[in-house]
């Protein structure tokens, strides 16, 4: 785990696509700092940069000026077999399609970035039963993804984002495909391994959901931070969750 208390920093990060002959500004300048062993909610409306800021976050991509640094560490300037490394050691992934291998059962999915990792396979397998035993589906282990509903299916996903003790999840839209009530399950999962394991938690998500457990919620407006809230500032009512959501989504 990360002993910096940024484990991550964005500086002044822009991203141009080129569509034909036309430029497309996702990002104008982000500037961020993420403590470690928080609850980040990325959030915005949709083409507001919020997916764009998670993968320059995730060394999915890379910004076209501007720096993004993991425990201080310049990613940009990693070459490929350190990314992976990267990646591998430090980022836990969990997507909204839970993204498993449909040929692999539960435990296997959640050992293989073991084995990327070097680790043998008694060691792997081990740790990929406490890891499933930790989300609940210890006697799933052996289930195809096809055998499991799709709240079972995420979480063998975030087991498989725990293997290597990662200092950061990921987690783009983890509740997108989930039904409301295994969607809280799943928040509710997440935040528990936030605080119990000191894991950074950062999802770009359009779930109102993620504001009743984030430490800061990240505003993304136009390619720029529109705002930071503190949890402190999140007590918002149901009601007026609604009324924000309508607002920020339109």
């Amino acid at each position: 785990m990360s002993n910096i208390e940024n484990v991550v920093r964005v500086s002044e990060v822009t991203k141009s696509f080129n569509l034909g002959k036309i430029t497309v500004q996702a990002l104008k300048g982000i500037n961020l700092e993420i403590a470690t062993g928080n609850y980040i909610s990325i959030m915005g409306p949709s083409g507001s940069g919020k997916s764009t800021l998670f993968n320059m976050i995730g060394g999915l991509d890379k910004p076209t000026s501007g720096r993004v640094y993991i425990d201080e560490v310049d990613i940009a300037q990693l070459d490929a077999y350190e990314l992976a490394w990267l990646r591998c050691r430090k980022i836990g992934y969990i997507f909204q399609t839970f993204n498993l291998i449909q040929v692999m059962t539960a435990l296997e999915n959640v050992t293989l970035p073991m084995t990327f990792a070097g680790e043998t396979s008694s060691a792997s397998m081990e740790k990929g039963m406490e890891l499933l035993k930790l989300v609940g589906l210890g006697d799933r282990y052996n289930h195809k993804p096809n055998e499991l509903s799709g709240g079972q299916q995420q979480r063998v996903a975030v087991a498989r984002a725990l293997a290597n003790d990662p200092s950061i999840i990921l987690a783009d839209e983890p509740t997108g495909n989930l039904d409301l009530s295994t969607g809280e399950e799943i928040i509710a999962l997440l935040k528990k391994l936030s605080r119990e394991r000191n894991v950074t938690v950062i999802s770009a998500t359009h779930d109102f959901k993620m504001l009743n457990v984030s430490d800061q919620v990240v505003w993304i407006r136009d390619g720029l931070v529109d705002k930071v809230e503190n949890r402190d500032e999140l007590n918002i009512s149901v009601g007026q969750i609604g009324t924000r959501e309508a607002a920020e989504t339109h």
